[in-house]
């Protein structure tokens, strides 16, 4: 597998992250690090609430940074695969708040971020707005049922364009928007296969399908 240490999976909501974080945490023998869905204010915030989006965006932030400063994947033995890296928050944050929030916002979140290893490779899990919503229907989460398809809309252009100028980590760009790896064994195969190989800089795959 490849000799990376750590290992963030990205990308929009019901893409397929926390599926793929643990199977390949699973065959390389790693700690998986998950991202919590559980924010006391995530149901008000679908809702429209007002006031709602900075309270999960803060939740959110600093139970991150809480997560990712306990390990140090430079002074381990077993590697780390996240289902998530730590500026999609910064990213969310662009989208939900404005203008006056994220100024307080930044000042969190650069002093937390500078805190932080970057991983050595990110795993990018790119979808269009209908697949995303479709998976969003299949899972059936009741806090998402309010989520508009505007909003996925917003979510997938903003990580497009998130990625198009990361540059802290190599990165393995995988558009799953003919495969589901969640629901055919031999699709997560394919990604594992790929995953085996090393990625140098930022390198696109597109795999076959069922």
């Amino acid at each position: 597998m490849s000799p990376a240490r750590y290992i963030a999976i990205e990308g929009p909501l019901r893409v397929g992250k926390s599926s793929l974080a643990q199977a390949l945490a699973e065959r390389i023998h790693a700690n998986t690090l998950l991202d919590s869905e559980e924010n006391p204010f995530l149901k008000d915030f679908y809702r429209g609430q007002h006031g709602s989006a900075f309270r999960a965006q803060m939740y959110f932030l600093a139970n991150r940074f809480r997560q990712l400063s306990a390990i140090d994947p430079s002074h381990s033995q077993t590697p780390v695969v996240a289902d998530y890296l730590f500026e999609k928050d910064k990213l969310f944050a662009y989208i939900n708040l404005n203008d006056d929030e994220v100024a307080v916002y930044d000042q969190y979140y650069r002093h937390f971020k500078e805190q932080l290893a970057s991983p050595d490779l990110v795993v990018y899990l790119k979808a269009t707005p209908q697949v995303l919503r479709e998976r969003l229907v299949r899972k059936n989460v009741a806090s998402e049922a309010n989520i508009s398809d505007e909003y996925l809309t917003e979510v997938t252009r903003a990580y497009e364009h998130f990625f198009a100028h990361y540059k802290a980590s190599d990165v393995l760009v995988v558009d799953t928007t003919q495969v589901d790896f969640v629901q055919k064994e031999s699709d997560l195969k394919e990604l594992l296969e790929e995953l085996s190989r090393p990625v140098r800089g930022t390198q696109y795959f597109l795999p076959l399908g069922t």
